[in-house]
């Protein structure tokens, strides 16, 4: 049976295989529309890469997840309250959950470089910060 932390750490390599892709496009002055669809499909799946390790940790704790429309939110209100994440990192790791919204119900052709541009640059910072803190939480259990 496949233990919590190797469920985690197994997330959190497509989680980083995302990011290599990110990282090997986000300098290009003049990204053709296809590529700015790639990188919002992989914010997109980095998003829910971290959305699935907390939902992972609140199973573990046997803490039920809300099965109504808002439980994106309440994921991370949990995770907050659990300690997973402090509030500082989920202010952030919501713009995404916002972007994931977004990405969900609009044409890829939609998407605006320069509302991405913010959310590409920073999601490096904000996927150390979230590795960081769930590890630090997994060395408690």
């Amino acid at each position: 049976m496949v233990s919590l932390k190797e469920k985690i750490y197994a997330e959190m390599e497509n989680i980083e295989k995302s990011l290599v892709e990110i990282k090997k496009v986000k300098d290009r002055s003049d990204k053709e529309k296809i590529v700015i669809i790639g990188i919002g499909a992989c914010l997109h799946s980095i998003y829910t890469g971290m959305e699935n390790i907390l939902k992972q940790l609140l199973i573990h704790k046997k803490i039920k997840i809300p099965d109504i429309n808002t439980w994106h939110k309440d994921l991370i209100n949990l995770s907050i309250e659990q300690n997973f994440i402090t509030k500082k990192l989920a202010d952030k790791i919501k713009n995404y959950l916002f972007f994931r919204h977004f990405f969900r119900h609009a044409y890829g052709f939609l998407i605006d470089e320069k509302e991405l541009n913010p959310l590409m640059s920073n999601i490096f910072d904000v996927y150390s910060n979230f590795k960081k803190e769930i590890n630090d939480y997994l060395i408690e259990i």
